[in-house]
């Protein structure tokens, strides 16, 4: 059965058909117009420490108009060398009611404001060209040339009841508080369905939804030293029926409960540099981090950029028993569901499986509309927030390894390296709140990747011991030959990557990663004190304590 055409996509065709043949006429002319609408519904409800902080419910309608004045080869969106791009792009809210007439309006306006805008943009890239000396990778065309693509898929929508959740983090965040070593906890439960339009002056016409829900967990504590410990968790669904129990969330906030009293108690870790085992949530962190930025395609062509493997197609960059692929077309592994999934990206091509790294030699980027030389079109991952320009971003990278143990031999091979190097520990990296690189050519090409826990690795058969206040640093070429050895057992990171085209969801797949050399050093902390009286509940002076 073929879904029925949604208005607001009709309106949207309507104006491409009445604006495009004019403006396509005009001085100069505009040679690729597309209108792109994100019909969002948003239920969130959160709590702090036994009680409701928020609860809520809103729906809106965000239009973004793209009009390229010029050529593909070279229109108003060029690069101009020593002028930091744009990388926001200015859109409207429109009406929620499906009238035809008022959303074409609003279209036409936008349009008009967007050709206008383009047009002295292209004044100004038509002037750099005259003065300033081309890269070569500049030379590639600005805009690819794409077969269009036509899917009409059902809307999308939620139902959320909020009182069961505002129960629910109440009931979560009091778990935490019953703990004397948390200073503040927050539970925020997220549903959101986004429907997403879009039509093209090629010919493309998509209408698409996606529905995520998130339950997110996060708690704080502070050492006596001043230093700020924070434990995060989320949990990730599709579909309303796969919502966590009450048993699991609980289990979850024990753990957080547990491992929180340990790093307030933990030791500080100097700066070390030897043998480390990265959990395979530390590992999928630790592969966005160091590589998948820099497989981006957009950052091959831009002239400030540190083009770390942009002469590398071909070349061998990692162990040849590691391949990574990006596949924003699977929605679950092993039974999980990924983050990054999407069926279009943000300029309507079809999400597509890329093999990055084939047994460690580079194969090819991650693509959006903007070509390279000798990479001439997209590969379905133009992303962006909204109110972003869409370039390349990840979507699920997938790390693979043709040479796996399982943990525990791969926790044997730690401490036997511990040996051979003579050092007095290894580090065991178990979870990782994130991370962040620098790409750029006027930075270090390093990176930081921000871990939670860590554990001391003692070759003699001491007991493990939970450690705290470092960061994992390193620059990537070197990092990323450091790898000797992967688990078998993938693990899943779910989260959101901010970058030069917003906020958008991402995963990382990866097995367990024995380095035999990662280098850390001290984090960045806080001198403050923890407060001085203890929490009202837990202080056996105060009056109605415990109550």
């Amino acid at each position: 059965m073929v879904a029925p055409v949604p208005a607001v996509l009709t309106a949207m065709q309507s104006e491409l058909d009445r604006s495009f043949p004019i403006l396509s006429k005009a001085d100069p002319p505009a040679y690729f117009i597309s209108y792109t609408v994100d019909d969002r519904q948003g239920v969130t409800v959160s709590g702090s420490n036994g009680a409701l902080l928020s609860s809520s419910e809103d729906r809106g309608r965000w239009l973004q108009v793209q009009t390229r004045v010029g050529s593909y080869q070279l229109d108003d969106t060029h690069d101009i060398p020593g002028q930091q791009p744009s990388w926001t792009s200015p859109g409207t809210d429109v009406v929620l009611d499906d009238d035809v007439p008022v959303l074409r309006r609003q279209i036409w306006r936008e349009t008009d404001r967007q050709y206008r805008a383009a047009v002295q943009a292209l004044i100004k890239v038509k002037t750099s060209q005259q003065v300033q000396v081309q890269t070569a990778e500049g030379a590639a065309p600005d805009f690819s040339r794409e077969e269009p693509h036509t899917s009409i898929g059902a809307p999308v929508e939620i139902r959320v009841d909020r009182k069961p959740w505002e129960a629910r983090v109440r009931r979560y965040t009091a778990e935490f508080s019953a703990s004397p070593a948390v200073l503040n906890s927050i539970a925020t439960f997220t549903a959101e369905a986004t429907n997403q339009y879009q039509v093209t002056s090629e010919g493309t016409k998509l209408a698409f939804g996606l529905v995520h829900y998130r339950l997110e967990l996060y708690v704080q504590s502070k050492a006596p030293d001043g230093m700020d410990i924070d434990r995060y968790a989320n949990f990730d669904w599709r579909d309303a029926s796969e919502a966590p129990t009450d048993k699991e969330v609980m289990a979850r906030i024990h753990t957080m409960l547990r491992e929180t009293a340990g790093l307030d108690k933990a030791p500080l870790v100097d700066p070390y540099a030897g043998p480390a085992l990265l959990t395979g949530r530390a590992a999928a962190v630790y592969f966005h981090e160091v590589f998948g930025h820099r497989a981006e395609g957009f950052r091959q062509k831009q002239i400030t950029e540190g083009q770390t493997f942009t002469s590398k197609i071909g070349q061998q960059i990692l162990p040849a028993f590691l391949s990574i692929k990006d596949d924003p077309t699977e929605k679950s592994f092993d039974g999980q569901m990924l983050l990054g999934y999407y069926p279009f990206d943000d300029e309507g091509m079809p999400a597509q499986d890329v093999q990055l790294i084939d047994h460690g030699v580079l194969k090819t980027f991650l693509m959006s509309r903007s070509p390279l030389v000798g990479i001439p079109h997209s590969n379905g991952h133009g992303r962006r927030q909204l109110g972003y320009v869409p370039v390349a971003r990840q979507g699920n990278l997938i790390v693979s390894s043709s040479r796996t143990v399982t943990n525990q031999q791969l926790r044997e091979r730690l401490i036997q390296l511990v040996k051979e190097q003579h050092k007095p520990f290894g580090l065991l990296i178990d979870d990782i709140a994130g991370g962040f690189t620098f790409t750029g050519r006027s930075n270090p090409q390093a990176f930081q990747v921000l871990p939670l826990v860590v554990y001391k690795v003692f070759p003699d058969g001491r007991p493990d011991e939970l450690v705290r206040g470092v960061n994992i640093v390193g620059t990537p070429l070197v990092s990323l030959t450091k790898i000797v050895a992967t688990g078998n057992k993938p693990e899943i990171f779910n989260g959101y990557c901010g970058a030069e085209s917003g906020s958008v969801p991402v995963s990382a797949v990866a097995p367990a990663m024995l380095i035999s050399e990662l280098e850390v050093q001290k984090k960045e902390t806080s001198t403050d004190r923890p407060p001085i009286l203890p929490p009202p509940a837990h202080d056996p002076e105060s009056k109605g304590a415990g109550q």
